[in-house]
């Protein structure tokens, strides 16, 4: 079992930054594949960023791309969301999502263990 717990969220103006971080508990997370993806409300839930177990790959929506950088620390169970330029269209919630075989990294239901999210507001 993981248990995931997002944190970094928060209001930021449009053109800022801001680092979501997920930190995991439970040993062998280096063993586990990462994203983060985002819900607006009313919304499906979109992909964002994946990372594999190894660190060696990520992957990353067309909406974020250039923008966002996915990364990890295994010796702290720690995955991490950079993001920059941010945009009015990037307010939403954003969940980090970790599992050990995933076939799709841009899948959702490809994810076992999900946070429980943390809140993102771009303002003008």
């Amino acid at each position: 079992q993981v248990q995931l717990v997002e944190s970094g969220g928060g209001l930021v103006q449009a053109g800022g930054s801001l680092r979501l971080s997920c930190a995991a508990s439970g040993r062998s997370f280096s063993n586990y594949h990462k994203a983060w993806f985002r819900q607006e409300p009313g919304k499906e839930r979109e992909f964002v960023a994946a990372i594999t177990s190894s660190g060696r790959s990520t992957y990353y929506g067309d909406s974020v791309k250039g923008r966002f950088t996915i990364s990890t620390d295994n010796s702290k169970n720690t995955v991490f969301l950079q993001m920059n330029s941010l945009k009015l269209e990037d307010t939403a919630v954003y969940y980090c999502a970790a599992s050990m075989n995933v076939l799709n990294m841009k899948v959702d239901d490809q994810y076992a263990y999900w946070g429980q999210g943390t809140l993102v507001t771009v303002s003008s």
